[in-house]
């Protein structure tokens, strides 16, 4: 059983609010570059963020099920912490 917050399909609702390309924005008060492309199909998203003169790093991709689930794969870290950094990012509207 997944934790709510860690549920992948509310990670890809929370990701559906997020610019495609790259973006900048904050998490728990640090600076983060964020870039994340969907593919043409808009089944797999992947997700890359680097900390802004730190080492913070989050990657990971999510794939949406044709039965309408999702699956988490973060890039060598726990899923918890990409599911915290989704959560958590808020990236800056362009002015």
């Amino acid at each position: 059983m997944t934790a709510p917050d860690h549920d992948p399909r509310v990670l890809a609702e929370r990701l559906d609010g997020w610019p495609d390309g790259h973006c900048e924005g904050s998490f728990e008060g640090r600076r983060f570059g964020v870039t994340l492309h969907r593919s043409g199909d808009g089944r797999r998203i992947w997700l890359y963020g680097e900390e802004r003169g730190g080492g913070g790093i989050v990657s990971a991709n999510l794939y949406r099920l044709a039965d309408g689930e999702a699956l988490l794969r973060p890039c060598e870290m726990p899923a918890e912490v990409v599911a915290r950094f989704v959560l958590g990012f808020r990236p800056e509207t362009p002015s």
